[in-house]
Parts: C-alpha cells; structure tokens; sequence
C-alpha cells in the first residue's frame, strides 16, 4: 500500500487546494471523471457562455424595441456548442496535463473509496491500487438527482451534465423542475428555437428566491414558456424522440427531449464513507466542522459533497480554508457561509444575498422594505426595462442590511455593492449617502432601493 501525505479526492476546487507551498509533501489527486469539476465541465461556465449568447439572440429578435431593424436568423447551435466546448475542453485536459507532469503530485484516474480512516481503493481502468495517505481532502462534487418515475421508465433523459453537448437543439423540450439550473437552459433552449414546457412541483418557479422576485419571474416565464406549475410527474412513456409525460393531474406533455432539472445530491454514498467512520447528515452531506473537518483526524471536506450552500464561489472559498488549515494546523481559519451572494444567469438576470421578506417573517422580523425600478432610473429608460426592480431589507432604527434582491439587466454585478456593505458592516445610509452614485449608471437603481428605506 502506497502512503502519501496528502490525497485529495475530486479534482475540481479539490485542485485548487494544491499549490506549490504543498511542494514539499508526496500528494496525490484521485479523480474519476474529469478535472474541473462540474463547474467547468457541465455546469456554472459553460451554461453561462451558452445564455451569453441567448442573450445576444434575443437582443437581436427584440431590436424592434430600440428602433432598430434587425432579422434574428437562428442560432447555430453545433457551431456554438463546438465553441463553447473547444475551449473549456482543452482547459480541462491543460489541467490534467499540468498535475500529470508535477513533481510532487501523483495522479489516480479512477472512483475512490475508503477501506479504512485513512485508506483508500481506488478502480483504475486496468485495476485496482491501494493508499493511504496522513491527511485525506474529500472534494467529490455531486450528481443531478433523477426521480424514480424519469429514471424507471427506461427511456433516454438529459441533465445538466450532458444536455448542453447534444448535437441539435430539440423542437420540443420538456423540463422537469423549476430552479435555477432549469431556468436557464430553459433559457438557452427557447433562444435555439425550442418550445419550452416546464413542470414544477410548486407553484411558481425559483421558490428559495425573494417571494417578490419569483412572483415577478414565473409572471415573465409564463409568458415564453408552457408552464406547469403544481405538478409532478408519474409516468414518462412514449419512445425516444417522442417521449409523452403524465403528470399527477392526468395531463400530458408531448417532447421529443426531456431535461430533468430537479436538484442535486451529494456523491458522498459513492465512497465508502462507513469504513472510514466519516459522518453524513440526514441529507447525505458531510458533517464538517468551521474549518472543514470531518469527524474523522485528518479528513478533511469541502464543495457540494459537504457544504450548505452548493455553489462554485463557495467550493472554492472552502478549498482556500482548506489549504491554509493544512499548513497551519496551530492557526486554523474558518468557512464563513452567512452572507453568500448569488445569481441565476437567466432573462432577466436575478441576484440576491441576505435574508428573503418570507426568511425575515419566519424570524419574527419586521424589517424595513426600499424598493426601485429599473424604469424609475435614467439608464433603465435607455434599456426601456419595465419590468426590473431592486429590494433591501434593512432593520428598523439601526439601519442595518439584512438582504437585497434584483431581477433585471445585469443583477449579478449589481448586487456586488450591497454584498460589500453587508460583509463589512457598512449600514444602508451610509451606503446609501456617503459614495457618489455615477448618473446615469445602472448602479443608481441601488442607491434609489436603498433611499427608499427612508431611515
């Protein structure tokens, strides 16, 4: 059994823990699939380059508004997908590559598990090898979870992980779920030419957002795609190409594709975990400590496999805790997950941070409310946006931030300020009075939110 100082199983912000500071020590890489993850691979970029360009054909096919005369003749979607793809593949195999050649790194390409606290099998393609290692970083990601009546019909499905690779854009999609990940491919899909019908459980679509701004996107939703709120699916019939969906109503939807959409789960049954007296909760995520312990010594965990908030910018921040943790052991730092920002990568674009009204309510609260459109600003008139707003939760005498929330034209960038003043402590009217607010910049519908609050 081969004894390394350091393995870290996954390679996706699992890679970013290593660096040359870890130069010194024998650490090995176990990966089974690919090397960047899910985020690089079928996930966070590649979905976003994709809505860029939806993005771009829809600002063509509605030039109309802005006076100018302009024909959307399609979208290419092979040459696009080839695109995309090209590049991040080739970063991906860059990546590889670069482990491959280290001088102090091996490279396991196969699934692991544990044998024990500290050991590990790992299946390669022509076998098996056993390890062990002083200190073992879990960084295995997570799968889209498919639901039992999809996955025992026997007929093909897409997920994330392979939909955005496929070689034609369906006529007719059918998505099942209504959260981010099903909101922009959605998206995406409708911008290639599909017909987009989806089929949510709840009754509306992205229910962990602001109720304010998943009111306003199902609203906008409703009016591109079929919707099927309040529904699930009890059958999936028909055959390839033409696959027919009943839904708990008796309803049907006709597809030629269907994309489930419908969360993930952590890849944490896939490892063993028992031989290695790792805990799980209920959920199946890893139990891990402020600084990313297991309940294992010397196991550490990080990324969708263990964390509360599954998102890449989170992963990593994880990863760097990590690093420092394990060449620091006498001054350890913590993961901070209070004040995560987020953003869905759709049309319009939605970010948020902090507390929702409804969160606010569940805890007795009774916070103040700000609210501005894009349309009560000068920049948000030049985009002739009706429909886009900014919330801010403040409490009531201190001023304090307790969450903002947008839905429009570049959210993702927008919330930075208000995420910013959060983390540091700044209050809503100093943020709102002391910095000069550029006119007319899209950045004046925050300060106009923030007015509002009227402290």
């Amino acid at each position: 059994m081969r004894q390394h100082d350091l393995v870290v199983i996954g390679a996706g912000s699992g890679n970013t823990v290593i660096d040359d500071s870890f130069a010194d020590l024998d650490v090995a890489i176990v990966e089974e699939r690919w090397f960047g993850g899910t985020c690089l691979n079928a996930g966070c970029i590649p979905s976003k380059m994709l809505a860029y360009t939806a993005h771009v054909a829809r600002t063509v096919s509605e030039s109309g508004t802005y006076d100018v005369d302009a024909q959307l003749l399609g979208v290419r979607w092979r040459a696009m997908r080839d695109r995309v793809f090209g590049r991040l593949d080739a970063d991906r195999e860059e990546g590889r590559r670069g482990r491959q050649e280290s001088d102090f790194v091996t490279v396991y390409e196969g699934r692991a598990r544990f044998t024990g606290p500290r050991e590990l099998r790992i299946d390669l393609a022509d076998g098996a090898v056993d390890i062990s290692a002083r200190q073992i970083v879990i960084a295995a990601g997570g799968r889209p979870s498919v639901p039992p009546p999809v996955a025992e019909s026997g007929l093909p499905y897409e997920t994330s992980d392979t939909v955005m690779r496929i070689d034609t854009a369906p006529r007719r999609l059918a998505v099942l779920g209504g959260g981010y990940i099903a909101a922009e491919l959605a998206e995406v899909f409708a911008a290639a030419g599909s017909s987009v019908v989806i089929v949510e459980k709840e009754e509306r679509l992205l229910g962990p957002q602001d109720e304010t701004v998943a009111e306003r996107f199902t609203e906008l939703a409703r009016s591109r795609y079929d919707l099927r709120l309040g529904r699930e699916v009890t059958a999936v019939g028909g055959r390839p190409g033409a696959l027919r969906l009943t839904l708990d109503d008796a309803s049907t939807v006709e597809a030629d594709m269907l994309l489930v959409a419908t969360g993930r789960v952590p890849n944490s049954d896939r490892l063993n975990l028992d031989a290695a007296g790792v805990a799980t909760h209920d959920d199946d995520r890893i139990v891990v400590d402020a600084y990313q312990r297991t309940t294992v010594e010397g196991v550490f965990a990080l990324g969708d496999i263990c964390t509360p908030v599954p998102l890449k910018h989170v992963a990593n921040r994880e990863a760097q805790v990590i690093a420092h943790n394990l060449r620091h052991p006498d001054d350890l730092i913590a993961a901070d997950h209070d004040l995560v920002p987020a953003a869905v990568f759709t049309r319009p674009q939605i970010a948020s941070v902090g507390a929702t009204e409804q969160d606010c309510r569940d805890r007795g609260l009774d916070p103040l409310v700000g609210e501005a459109r894009y349309a009560d600003i000068a920049y948000g008139w030049a985009m002739e946006d009706t429909t886009g707003f900014c919330k801010v939760l403040a409490e009531r005498g201190t001023g304090r931030l307790l969450g903002a929330h947008l839905i429009g034209p570049q959210a993702a960038t927008l919330i930075q300020p208000l995420v910013l003043a959060m983390t540091l402590g700044i209050d809503a009217p100093t943020l709102a009075r002391s910095p000069y607010w550029i006119h007319p910049a899209l950045t004046e519908i925050v300060e106009k939110a923030l007015l509002d609050l009227d402290l």
